[in-house]
């Protein structure tokens, strides 16, 4: 017997209301669908070295790429695949594990972008 009682996706909480089955979050704060707008930046793509705050680890920052949602995403996974490392792309910057600069200027430069080694 399947019924409605079985369907494990929640669509009606009375602490949340309306929520979304695919996130399952409450329908206001719903992302899915909803494509994010490209950050308001300068043009210049910095690639910086950071270690602060992070253990020792050295990460590689890439900050004003001028793209949002997705592409941002599908860049940052064509630039790990090309350095070989890990990473991750959030609030409108991008993070690679280990020091890529001198990598990561060039492929953004070959694709287009007026990038730079920020910081010392």
């Amino acid at each position: 017997m399947s019924g409605r009682r079985d369907d494990p996706v929640m669509v009606y909480s009375t602490e949340r209301g309306l929520v979304c089955p695919k996130c399952r979050l409450p329908t206001a704060k719903c992302r899915c669908g909803k494509e994010e707008p490209a950050p308001a930046v300068d043009g210049i793509v910095r690639v910086r070295r950071e270690t602060k705050g992070r253990g020792g680890k050295t990460v590689t920052t890439v900050s004003g790429v001028p793209l949002g949602g997705e592409a941002l995403r599908n860049l940052a996974s064509d630039l790990k695949r090309r350095c070989g490392t890990g990473g991750t792309a959030k609030d409108g910057v991008i993070e690679f594990q280990g020091d890529h600069r001198e990598t990561i200027v060039a492929e953004l430069s070959r694709r287009g972008f007026t990038a730079k080694v920020a910081g010392g």
